[in-house]
């Protein structure tokens, strides 16, 4: 029996706003395929309006982030400012104060968002986030042990200098502990144990610390906020925000494979064990770098991907530069909230992504857990 050969979707032709297939003269068949096309078509429309939507808020949140807060600015003098011909008092509010917090905002939430993004596809874990790797509260005990024996003002540069090689020396535990096992499960068991260790020494800092004076600023300094930042610190960010992602931003082929599992990935030629050194230290500099200026934020690395993925095909590749922007995006709005809700003393920007991350990811869970 000669069988009809079966529709590819790709060659369905667009006419007057619609894809059309070509007739098969098989009854019941033509109506799903073009079923199928078109559904496919609006699929890729939609996603393709993803990325264009994500800058467009982004560069709106930018805008308030730059006019809104305790004082409010008119557009034209926010402009003014960024161009030099504002006058002195616009000037050191949006040059000295907004600009500065704005950008250290954008590398941090860019490098969460895109490092849970990446965990997620390579664990295949849908709870995987930066933390899971112990990168996040080692680089935090690196700048708590500044703080506990004071030499965090030594030097401008000399806190978050310390939490990035904090970070780097938790990415050589995981490292000697995961040895060349490729499992997942090896990587995150070594990772909650550099982790944990981290928190230990975090919590002893706080235990001992000489006066309560040091242990509120190492807690405020846990909370997370992006308050009262300089240029300074985008200068330190930005470099291994920039590296990491790049690495980050490299592996979409391997962690498309590996969600065939290892031996699917292998059989396509990918090299586990480099992928498994880019993916970890494209996270570890990111997120170290991001960490070392911001205190531990949560939660951004866990939602964002989860908050983007139904706008895509689903691809783990297809997750990572939405999530980067998604990511900046969101930190954007939970600071200019800082600034807005009112309160006698500003709010910690890790304590605000935690409220929203919260019922946003149990949302998520609640309608996608059939799929996981």
């Amino acid at each position: 029996m000669n069988r009809a050969r079966p529709i590819d979707p790709p060659r369905a032709t667009l006419a007057q706003g619609k894809a059309t297939v070509p007739d098969t003269g098989i009854p019941g068949r033509d109506e799903r395929c073009e079923v199928f096309v078109n559904d496919t078509f609006h699929d890729a429309r939609r996603h393709g309006f993803l990325l264009p939507g994500l800058v467009l808020f982004l560069l709106l949140a930018a805008c308030g982030s730059l006019a809104l807060g305790p004082v409010d600015l008119a557009p034209t003098r926010v402009v003014a400012a960024l161009v030099g011909r504002a006058d002195p008092v616009a000037q050191a509010i949006v040059v000295d104060l907004r600009l500065p917090r704005l950008l250290v905002g954008l590398l941090v939430g860019a490098a969460l968002g895109l490092g849970g993004a990446v965990l997620q596809g390579f664990l295949r874990n849908p709870l995987a986030e930066p933390s899971v790797l112990g990168t996040s509260n080692a680089a935090a005990l690196g700048a708590v042990v500044m703080l506990y024996f004071g030499l965090a003002d030594w030097h401008g540069v000399a806190m978050p200098a310390v939490a990035i090689v904090s970070g780097l020396g938790a990415l050589a535990l995981l490292f000697m502990l995961a040895g060349r096992s490729e499992s997942p499960l090896t990587l995150i068991l070594a990772g909650i144990a550099v982790s944990t260790l981290a928190a230990a020494g975090i919590s002893l800092a706080l235990n001992l610390s000489p006066n309560p004076f040091a242990a509120m600023e190492i807690m405020t300094w846990l909370l997370g906020s992006i308050e009262n930042r300089s240029f300074a610190h985008v200068r330190i960010a930005l470099p291994c925000v920039a590296i990491g992602c790049a690495l980050m931003l490299t592996s979409g082929k391997a962690i498309d494979a590996l969600s065939l599992g290892e031996d699917g990935a292998r059989s396509l030629g990918v090299d586990l064990a480099r992928s498994r050194i880019v993916i970890l230290s494209g996270v570890a500099i990111g997120v170290g770098g991001a960490v070392a200026v911001s205190g531990a934020i949560g939660f951004v690395g866990l939602i964002v991907p989860h908050l983007v993925r139904p706008f895509t095909d689903r691809g783990p590749s297809a997750v990572l530069l939405p999530s980067l922007l998604a990511g900046a995006l969101l930190l954007t709005l939970a600071d200019i909230a800082v600034r807005l809700i009112p309160t006698t003393t500003e709010l910690k920007l890790g304590v605000v992504t935690a409220f929203l991350g919260v019922p946003v990811f149990m949302t998520h869970l609640l309608r996608e857990r059939r799929i996981w």
